[in-house]
Protein backbone atom coordinates (compact mmCIF):
# COMPACT_ATOMS: atom_id res chain seq x y z
CA UNK A 1 0.00 0.00 0.00
CA UNK A 2 2.79 2.39 0.93
CA UNK A 3 4.53 1.59 -2.36
CA UNK A 4 1.39 2.53 -4.30
CA UNK A 5 1.08 5.83 -2.42
CA UNK A 6 4.75 6.60 -3.04
CA UNK A 7 4.35 5.83 -6.75
CA UNK A 8 1.33 8.14 -6.96
CA UNK A 9 3.26 10.91 -5.25
CA UNK A 10 6.17 10.51 -7.65
CA UNK A 11 3.77 10.59 -10.58
CA UNK A 12 2.10 13.74 -9.27
CA UNK A 13 5.47 15.38 -8.67
CA UNK A 14 6.57 14.58 -12.22
CA UNK A 15 3.40 16.10 -13.63
CA UNK A 16 4.02 19.20 -11.52
CA UNK A 17 7.62 19.48 -12.74
CA UNK A 18 6.55 18.96 -16.35
CA UNK A 19 3.87 21.63 -16.04
CA UNK A 20 6.32 24.03 -14.41
CA UNK A 21 8.89 23.38 -17.14
CA UNK A 22 6.30 23.98 -19.84
CA UNK A 23 5.21 27.25 -18.22
CA UNK A 24 8.84 28.37 -17.94
CA UNK A 25 9.47 27.51 -21.58
CA UNK A 26 6.39 29.41 -22.75
CA UNK A 27 7.37 32.44 -20.65
CA UNK A 28 10.91 32.39 -22.07
CA UNK A 29 9.57 32.16 -25.62
CA UNK A 30 7.12 34.99 -24.94
CA UNK A 31 10.05 37.20 -23.88
CA UNK A 32 12.76 36.05 -26.29
CA UNK A 33 10.83 35.79 -29.56
CA UNK A 34 10.07 39.55 -29.78
CA UNK A 35 13.72 40.29 -28.97
CA UNK A 36 14.83 37.86 -31.67
CA UNK A 37 12.49 39.46 -34.20
CA UNK A 38 13.73 42.91 -33.20
CA UNK A 39 17.35 41.88 -33.73
CA UNK A 40 16.94 40.13 -37.08
CA UNK A 41 14.69 42.90 -38.43
CA UNK A 42 17.36 45.47 -37.62
CA UNK A 43 19.72 43.67 -40.05
CA UNK A 44 17.22 43.40 -42.90
CA UNK A 45 17.16 45.72 -45.86
CA UNK A 46 14.31 48.28 -45.87
CA UNK A 47 12.55 46.27 -48.57
CA UNK A 48 12.64 43.03 -46.58
CA UNK A 49 11.52 44.44 -43.22
CA UNK A 50 7.85 44.09 -44.05
CA UNK A 51 8.14 41.44 -46.75
CA UNK A 52 5.57 38.68 -47.19
CA UNK A 53 6.18 35.90 -46.42
CA UNK A 54 8.36 37.14 -43.55
CA UNK A 55 12.06 36.37 -43.39
CA UNK A 56 13.07 34.51 -40.22
CA UNK A 57 16.72 35.28 -40.92
CA UNK A 58 17.96 38.40 -42.75
CA UNK A 59 19.03 37.67 -46.31
CA UNK A 60 21.00 39.63 -47.36
CA UNK A 61 22.55 40.78 -44.07
CA UNK A 62 22.60 44.58 -44.01
CA UNK A 63 23.75 47.27 -41.56
CA UNK A 64 22.05 50.07 -43.48
CA UNK A 65 19.46 50.56 -40.73
CA UNK A 66 22.17 51.20 -38.12
CA UNK A 67 23.94 53.62 -40.43
CA UNK A 68 20.65 55.42 -41.05
CA UNK A 69 19.91 55.65 -37.32
CA UNK A 70 23.29 57.09 -36.32
CA UNK A 71 24.09 59.21 -39.38
CA UNK A 72 20.75 60.50 -40.62
CA UNK A 73 18.70 60.65 -37.40
CA UNK A 74 21.49 61.47 -34.93
CA UNK A 75 20.87 58.49 -32.66
CA UNK A 76 24.34 58.88 -31.16
CA UNK A 77 23.27 62.19 -29.56
CA UNK A 78 20.19 60.57 -28.05
CA UNK A 79 22.28 57.69 -26.73
CA UNK A 80 24.79 60.08 -25.13
CA UNK A 81 22.02 62.10 -23.48
CA UNK A 82 20.39 58.96 -22.07
CA UNK A 83 23.71 57.79 -20.66
CA UNK A 84 24.39 61.13 -18.95
CA UNK A 85 20.91 61.52 -17.48
CA UNK A 86 20.55 57.89 -16.42
CA UNK A 87 24.00 57.46 -14.87
CA UNK A 88 23.83 60.71 -12.87
CA UNK A 89 20.26 60.06 -11.68
CA UNK A 90 21.12 56.49 -10.69
CA UNK A 91 24.21 57.63 -8.77
CA UNK A 92 22.18 60.24 -6.88
CA UNK A 93 19.46 57.71 -6.07
CA UNK A 94 22.01 55.24 -4.71
CA UNK A 95 23.78 57.81 -2.53
CA UNK A 96 20.62 59.37 -1.12
CA UNK A 97 18.79 56.05 -0.93
CA UNK A 98 21.61 54.39 0.99
CA UNK A 99 21.76 57.18 3.57
CA UNK A 100 17.97 57.29 3.96
CA UNK A 101 17.66 53.50 4.03
CA UNK A 102 20.35 53.26 6.70
CA UNK A 103 18.66 55.91 8.81
CA UNK A 104 15.21 54.33 8.51
CA UNK A 105 16.43 50.78 9.00
CA UNK A 106 19.23 50.98 11.56
CA UNK A 107 19.07 54.22 13.52
CA UNK A 108 16.57 55.18 16.25
CA UNK A 109 14.08 57.61 14.78
CA UNK A 110 10.56 58.76 15.51
CA UNK A 111 7.84 58.46 12.90
CA UNK A 112 9.51 55.77 10.79
CA UNK A 113 6.20 54.17 9.88
CA UNK A 114 4.76 57.48 8.69
CA UNK A 115 7.85 58.22 6.60
CA UNK A 116 7.77 54.77 5.01
CA UNK A 117 4.06 55.13 4.27
CA UNK A 118 4.65 58.48 2.55
CA UNK A 119 7.51 56.99 0.53
CA UNK A 120 5.29 54.10 -0.54
CA UNK A 121 2.57 56.51 -1.66
CA UNK A 122 5.09 58.57 -3.65
CA UNK A 123 6.52 55.46 -5.34
CA UNK A 124 3.12 54.53 -6.79
CA UNK A 125 2.03 58.08 -7.64
CA UNK A 126 1.44 58.50 -11.40
CA UNK A 127 3.93 60.87 -12.96
CA UNK A 128 1.37 62.18 -15.45
CA UNK A 129 -0.40 63.92 -12.57
CA UNK A 130 2.61 66.14 -11.84
CA UNK A 131 4.03 66.70 -15.32
CA UNK A 132 2.16 70.00 -15.84
CA UNK A 133 3.22 71.66 -12.56
CA UNK A 134 6.74 70.32 -13.02
CA UNK A 135 6.84 71.86 -16.48
CA UNK A 136 5.90 75.26 -15.05
CA UNK A 137 8.54 74.86 -12.35
CA UNK A 138 11.22 73.93 -14.87
CA UNK A 139 10.23 76.88 -17.05
CA UNK A 140 10.48 79.32 -14.14
CA UNK A 141 13.87 77.91 -13.14
CA UNK A 142 15.11 78.12 -16.73
CA UNK A 143 15.80 74.37 -16.77
CA UNK A 144 13.86 73.42 -19.90
CA UNK A 145 16.10 71.80 -22.53
CA UNK A 146 18.77 70.78 -20.06
CA UNK A 147 20.08 67.64 -18.37
CA UNK A 148 18.93 68.71 -14.91
CA UNK A 149 15.35 68.96 -16.19
CA UNK A 150 15.37 65.15 -16.26
CA UNK A 151 17.99 64.27 -13.64
CA UNK A 152 16.15 65.97 -10.75
CA UNK A 153 12.68 64.50 -11.45
CA UNK A 154 14.13 61.06 -12.20
CA UNK A 155 15.97 61.11 -8.88
CA UNK A 156 12.86 62.21 -6.98
CA UNK A 157 10.57 59.60 -8.55
CA UNK A 158 12.96 56.65 -8.19
CA UNK A 159 14.30 57.48 -4.73
CA UNK A 160 11.34 56.12 -2.68
CA UNK A 161 11.51 52.67 -4.27
CA UNK A 162 15.29 52.56 -3.79
CA UNK A 163 14.91 53.54 -0.13
CA UNK A 164 12.46 50.69 0.41
CA UNK A 165 14.78 48.13 -1.23
CA UNK A 166 17.89 49.32 0.61
CA UNK A 167 16.16 49.71 3.95
CA UNK A 168 14.74 46.19 3.78
CA UNK A 169 18.09 44.74 2.76
CA UNK A 170 19.96 46.58 5.50
CA UNK A 171 17.57 45.11 8.05
CA UNK A 172 18.91 41.66 7.18
CA UNK A 173 22.52 42.53 8.10
CA UNK A 174 23.42 41.37 11.65
CA UNK A 175 23.57 44.23 14.13
CA UNK A 176 26.61 42.68 15.79
CA UNK A 177 28.78 43.81 12.86
CA UNK A 178 27.62 47.38 13.30
CA UNK A 179 28.08 47.27 17.06
CA UNK A 180 31.65 46.06 16.59
CA UNK A 181 32.43 49.12 14.53
CA UNK A 182 30.92 51.43 17.12
CA UNK A 183 32.98 49.79 19.87
CA UNK A 184 36.07 50.58 17.82
CA UNK A 185 35.06 54.24 17.78
CA UNK A 186 33.69 54.44 14.24
CA UNK A 187 31.04 57.07 13.49
CA UNK A 188 27.69 56.00 11.97
CA UNK A 189 28.85 57.24 8.56
CA UNK A 190 32.15 55.37 8.85
CA UNK A 191 30.30 52.26 9.98
CA UNK A 192 27.98 52.52 7.00
CA UNK A 193 30.85 52.93 4.53
CA UNK A 194 33.30 50.35 5.89
CA UNK A 195 31.05 47.66 7.40
CA UNK A 196 27.47 47.89 6.15
CA UNK A 197 27.92 48.77 2.46
CA UNK A 198 30.18 45.80 1.59
CA UNK A 199 27.44 43.53 2.97
CA UNK A 200 24.68 45.42 1.16
CA UNK A 201 26.05 45.19 -2.39
CA UNK A 202 23.21 42.95 -3.67
CA UNK A 203 20.67 45.50 -2.45
CA UNK A 204 22.63 48.31 -4.09
CA UNK A 205 22.83 46.43 -7.39
CA UNK A 206 19.09 45.75 -7.26
CA UNK A 207 18.25 49.40 -6.67
CA UNK A 208 20.73 50.45 -9.37
CA UNK A 209 19.31 48.10 -12.02
CA UNK A 210 15.71 49.11 -11.38
CA UNK A 211 16.57 52.81 -11.28
CA UNK A 212 18.71 52.60 -14.41
CA UNK A 213 15.94 50.80 -16.30
CA UNK A 214 13.27 53.27 -15.19
CA UNK A 215 15.35 56.30 -16.18
CA UNK A 216 16.57 54.73 -19.44
CA UNK A 217 13.03 53.97 -20.66
CA UNK A 218 11.13 57.00 -19.30
CA UNK A 219 9.23 58.85 -22.02
CA UNK A 220 6.65 61.34 -20.76
CA UNK A 221 8.88 63.76 -18.86
CA UNK A 222 11.63 63.46 -21.45
CA UNK A 223 9.15 64.44 -24.14
CA UNK A 224 7.68 67.31 -22.11
CA UNK A 225 10.76 68.97 -20.66
CA UNK A 226 13.29 68.68 -23.50
CA UNK A 227 12.23 69.68 -27.00
CA UNK A 228 15.74 70.31 -28.33
CA UNK A 229 17.53 67.52 -30.19
CA UNK A 230 20.64 68.34 -28.17
CA UNK A 231 18.98 67.04 -24.99
CA UNK A 232 16.48 64.45 -26.19
CA UNK A 233 16.87 60.92 -24.87
CA UNK A 234 16.48 57.58 -26.64
CA UNK A 235 12.72 56.95 -26.16
CA UNK A 236 11.77 60.38 -27.49
CA UNK A 237 14.35 60.27 -30.28
CA UNK A 238 13.11 56.90 -31.57
CA UNK A 239 9.48 58.05 -31.37
CA UNK A 240 10.32 60.99 -33.66
CA UNK A 241 12.05 58.91 -36.34
CA UNK A 242 10.61 59.33 -39.82
CA UNK A 243 7.86 61.71 -40.94
CA UNK A 244 4.04 61.78 -40.94
CA UNK A 245 4.05 59.87 -44.23
CA UNK A 246 7.06 57.57 -43.74
CA UNK A 247 7.79 55.21 -40.84
CA UNK A 248 11.34 53.76 -41.09
CA UNK A 249 10.67 50.48 -39.30
CA UNK A 250 14.11 49.06 -40.01
CA UNK A 251 15.81 52.12 -38.53
CA UNK A 252 13.53 51.99 -35.49
CA UNK A 253 14.40 48.31 -35.01
CA UNK A 254 18.12 49.09 -35.22
CA UNK A 255 17.95 51.96 -32.71
CA UNK A 256 15.79 49.88 -30.37
CA UNK A 257 18.26 46.99 -30.53
CA UNK A 258 21.09 49.31 -29.49
CA UNK A 259 18.92 50.79 -26.71
CA UNK A 260 18.25 47.34 -25.24
CA UNK A 261 21.96 46.45 -24.94
CA UNK A 262 22.82 48.40 -21.71
CA UNK A 263 19.81 47.03 -19.83
CA UNK A 264 20.51 43.49 -21.03
CA UNK A 265 24.15 43.72 -19.99
CA UNK A 266 23.28 45.06 -16.52
CA UNK A 267 20.67 42.39 -15.86
CA UNK A 268 22.98 39.61 -17.10
CA UNK A 269 25.96 40.73 -15.00
CA UNK A 270 24.03 41.45 -11.79
CA UNK A 271 21.23 38.85 -12.13
CA UNK A 272 22.24 36.94 -8.99
CA UNK A 273 22.57 40.11 -6.93
CA UNK A 274 19.18 41.37 -8.15
CA UNK A 275 17.46 38.12 -7.16
CA UNK A 276 19.20 38.20 -3.76
CA UNK A 277 18.25 41.82 -3.18
CA UNK A 278 14.60 41.28 -4.09
CA UNK A 279 14.36 38.12 -1.99
CA UNK A 280 15.81 39.85 1.05
CA UNK A 281 13.38 42.75 0.60
CA UNK A 282 10.45 40.36 0.40
CA UNK A 283 11.49 38.53 3.57
CA UNK A 284 12.56 41.46 5.72
CA UNK A 285 10.06 44.08 4.56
Amino acid sequence: MSAVIAARRRHGWRRYVNGLSLATLLTALFILLPLYWLLISSFKTPVNVGSSPPQYFPNPLSTANYTQAFVHYGFGTYFRNSVIVTVVATALVLVLGTLAGYGLGRLPMRGKSSVLLVLLMISVFPEIAVVSPLYLLMRDLGWLDSYQALIVPYTAFNLPFAIWILRNYLLGIPKEMEETGRLDGASPLRTLWSIILPQALPGLFTAAVFTFTACWTEFLMALTFNSSNNYRTIPVGIALFGSPNVVPYGTIFAASAVAVIPIGVLVFIFRKSVVSGLTSGAVKG
